[in-house]
């Protein structure tokens, strides 16, 4: 009886971890992921952020940008360039794999086995992307901009706490 409870509520705390990870949605496949993490963009008036989050699957990876646009017809485009800490950089072509979805523009970008190795041993630097759309008066800004891994805009000698986002160690976790 002891055994039995011990069992369920085993089985309970599993089903509560496997919950509480994060997930992409990827052409009607489901993916672990790593955190939301929310770079800095000193450029993109709009936000000044934008978010980023890596997926693994069976062929590579997954690289996820979000940021807040004016409306559906301003979308990250064009090649992704993914500055690494080693001073190296990865490159990630357009597949065209897009969705507008809370005010945000979102595309996904691929990564191969031999490119999410490299995630998993260096720290990202910075991403830097393209907006383009249709620009009019008081609409979003396009162009190019830099996502820097920062976690706080500003911080003093005395802050304690990490001041990038440790990506490698998360993604991997993954």
């Amino acid at each position: 009886m002891i055994s039995k409870n011990y069992t369920v509520l085993l089985l309970f705390f599993i089903v509560l971890f496997c919950n509480a990870q994060e997930s992409i949605k990827y052409k009607s496949n489901s993916y672990s992921a790593t955190p939301n993490w929310e770079f800095i963009c000193n450029s993109y008036v709009l936000s000044g952020a934008i978010n980023i989050q890596i997926a693994s699957t069976e062929t590579g990876g997954i690289l996820k940008l979000a940021v807040k646009t004016t409306d559906e017809n301003f979308i990250i485009s064009g090649n992704v360039y993914v500055d690494l800490k080693d001073v190296s950089f990865i490159l990630c072509t357009d597949k065209n794999y897009r969705e507008y979805t809370n005010g945000q523009a979102i595309t996904y970008y691929n990564f191969t086995v031999a490119e999410m190795k490299r995630l998993k041993t260096t720290n990202i630097q910075d991403i830097r992307f393209n907006i383009s759309g249709k620009k009019n008066t008081f609409s979003n800004q396009v162009g190019n901009f830099t996502a820097i891994n920062k976690s706080t805009y500003f911080s003093t000698i005395y802050h304690n706490t990490n001041k990038i986002f440790e990506t490698a160690a998360a993604i991997s976790l993954l």
